[in-house]
């Protein structure tokens, strides 16, 4: 039995006085249909769940700081869940890791394991969270970093995707940039968050990465904005057109949306 067949494995719940956990988790999403678990395909949570019950022995119920998309990767992901008291115990921390690794790596990869507090959430209790973009401005594609950056071989000005970017930072109505939620309650859903930073940065020649960081996302933000940032680097569109842009509040005035593998949630703040 694979560990994709575990997951759908019933375990029985954890008994006696719970612990609380957290994982840091890096993960190369390009196989996987994004972070939260759905039937009868392979995702980030449900490849970790079904690892953390094979390891315990007990049902469990994670929480992750964000729910990456398909085919999108982590470096700082950061998960919580409730463990039996015994059942870590007999196991320990460190064993829980390497347990973990030798069930889900490669592909997934668990960096830190510690207990927490009760109260500490993996979502709830960030305050923050940075992602990473990698753009491979070459003539040339690089084939080495294929599945993490988006290949864009023609010329891109730094200069004109900075200066839209810092009209980003502050609390704006994103809904330019966010896929708006499904269902009957679609209208209500606030899409305003606050940006801390955002930035490019060219550690090597062709080699550009973005970072930003907000308190919280919405779905396809990070992506809808660098597709928005590039167009404006490439001269289709103006840097100064990024106000306007944001105060129009409409999905179709932003640009085509940059591919999911170039994206990587980097880090989260508590």
């Amino acid at each position: 039995m694979s560990l994709f067949d575990y997951a759908d494995t019933e375990r029985a719940a954890p008994d006696g006085p719970l612990v609380r956990v957290r994982l840091v988790v890096a993960y190369d999403g390009t196989d996987f249909h994004g972070f939260a678990a759905q039937p009868a395909v392979p995702t980030i949570a449900g490849q970790l769940t079904a690892g953390l019950e094979r390891v315990l022995g007990h049902s469990v119920e994670i929480v992750g700081a964000g729910r990456t998309d398909r085919g999108v990767h982590a470096w700082g992901q950061v998960v919580s869940f409730d463990a039996s008291r015994a059942a870590l115990t007999r196991v320990g921390l460190v064993a829980l890791g390497r347990g973990l690794n030798q069930l889900c790596g490669p592909d997934i990869v668990v960096r830190e394991v510690d207990e927490v507090p009760g109260e500490f959430s993996a979502r709830f209790s960030a305050r923050s969270r940075r992602y990473r973009y990698t753009i491979i401005n070459r003539p040339v594609a690089d084939p080495f970093l294929r599945r993490y950056a988006w290949w864009i071989p023609g010329p891109l000005s730094t200069r004109s995707m900075q200066a839209a970017g810092d009209a980003l930072i502050g609390e704006h109505d994103f809904s330019s940039f966010c896929r708006r939620p499904r269902g009957p309650l679609r209208a209500e859903v606030s899409l305003v968050r606050r940006v801390l930073d955002t930035g490019w940065s060219q550690p090597e020649d062709g080699l550009l990465l973005y970072e930003i960081e907000a308190s919280s996302f919405c779905h396809q933000m990070v992506r809808s904005i660098v597709g928005t940032l590039v167009a404006m680097g490439a001269g289709d569109r103006r840097p100064g057109d990024m106000l306007s842009i944001l105060h129009s509040r409409d999905r179709s005035a932003a640009a085509q949306i940059a591919p999911p593998h170039g994206l990587c949630l980097w880090k989260v703040q508590y």
